[in-house]
């Protein structure tokens, strides 16, 4: 075997150098000093000459790499002359192995350009599902009036299944978690008004809460995480298993035939729900009133009746289709996203949950600002 040598064709700092003899791991140590010496010259070669070159590993490859500056795998041919071609592919592997190891070592200087790049990738997905859901809520807008113009395209049986579904088995659920917020409310709230003498004003604060909010809020919620879901699971396994594919092969609409029956439903029913929401949180917020502050339930209904505007229902009512809309809206679009696997549909079933909750709360503060704005 022959021992590894490195000789510069040139004086100036960008050079040729003449790489000659065995540059493997047998002779590291006359690499290790080779290349020493060529850093202690401060001497960066532009090109390797390797046309004398007799027998390279790793070892020394790596070395020709760090003479070289750890080029990155495409600009390594310019920087190679009279190569072999055995040699070059172990240069080229060598240098595609370190630049991929570099990639997924990530420094920990690069912080905030990561920071910087998830925050825009997010930017550019929120646009896209915004851009998505737009159109989709006009393809169910559209639809919805030539149903209404139509009625008997709606399918009846259907719709009737889905507000059972989403509507009478979701009663207990909704009252019974009303309920005890209201409750909470109550208890909390009387907690605050001993300090000030006016513990008198719990039926008050319970009834704006729940006649204006929470008696909207939490039936929107609930039906987000329950049913919500349930339309992105269901027509994402029929997406799984090619029947929207079906559908579409038979003529019929798949908007038509699977996402209006679920709007619909929740378009009927969520209302509804609020209303029994509504009872539910005053009924709580009554049987904190009896048992802790004195107040009997005859007084405090007394005290809700006269002292509580109308109003204050109708703007919690009429938020109850808009939330509706949207949990239906988005839960069958995230169905219609299914790619096809397991894994997809339970993707899209918890971007459907994350989705409906964060445009519910969104579009409630909304309302809150715009009936503050008007008076109400």
């Amino acid at each position: 075997m022959s021992k590894p040598a490195l000789h510069f064709s040139a004086h100036e700092p960008s050079a040729v150098a003449e790489i000659s003899g065995d540059w493997v791991l047998r002779h590291v140590e006359q690499l290790e000093s080779l290349s020493q010496d060529a850093g202690r010259s401060a001497r960066q070669p532009g090109t390797l000459d390797l046309h004398a070159l007799q027998r390279l590993d790793t070892t020394g490859a790596l070395l020709l790499l760090q003479l070289l500056g750890m080029p990155r795998p495409e600009a390594l041919p310019q920087k190679l002359n009279r190569v072999s071609e055995a040699h070059r592919m172990i240069l080229t592997a060598l240098a595609a192995a370190i630049c991929d190891g570099d990639r997924s070592r990530k420094p920990a200087d690069r912080w905030l350009q990561d920071l910087l790049q998830r925050i825009g990738m997010w930017v550019v997905d929120a646009a896209q599902q915004l851009k998505l859901l737009t159109h989709f809520i006009g393809v169910v807008i559209t639809t919805t009036i030539r149903n209404l113009l139509q009625p008997w395209r709606l399918r009846w049986t259907s719709l009737v299944f889905h507000m059972e579904h989403v509507g009478l088995d979701a009663v207990p659920i909704v009252a019974l978690l009303s309920f005890l917020v209201g409750s909470t409310v109550a208890f909390l709230g009387a907690s605050v008004l001993r300090d000030f003498g006016a513990t008198i004003y719990t039926p008050d604060m319970v009834s704006y809460a729940f006649l204006r909010e929470f008696g909207t809020l939490l039936p929107a919620i609930l039906l987000a995480g329950r049913s919500g879901s349930a339309f992105t699971a269901q027509i994402g396994s029929m997406k799984s298993n090619e029947e929207i594919d079906a559908l579409k092969t038979l003529g019929m609409d798949p908007v038509c035939v699977l996402v209006m029956p679920r709007v619909v439903a929740l378009l009927f029913t969520l209302p509804l729900l609020s209303f029994i929401g509504m009872l539910s949180g005053l009924l709580g917020g009554m049987l904190v009133s009896a048992l802790v502050l004195d107040i009997s339930p005859a007084a405090y209904a007394s005290r809700i009746y006269n002292f509580t505007d109308i109003q204050h229902f109708w703007v919690g009512i009429s938020k109850a289709p808009v939330f509706a809309f949207l949990i239906g809206v988005v839960g069958c679009l995230e169905g219609f996203k299914v790619s096809g696997s397991a894994e997809s549909v339970g993707q899209h079933t918890t971007s459907s949950v994350v989705q409906s909750i964060f445009l519910v709360l969104t579009t409630d503060a909304m309302f809150a600002v715009l009936f503050e704005q008007l008076g109400l």
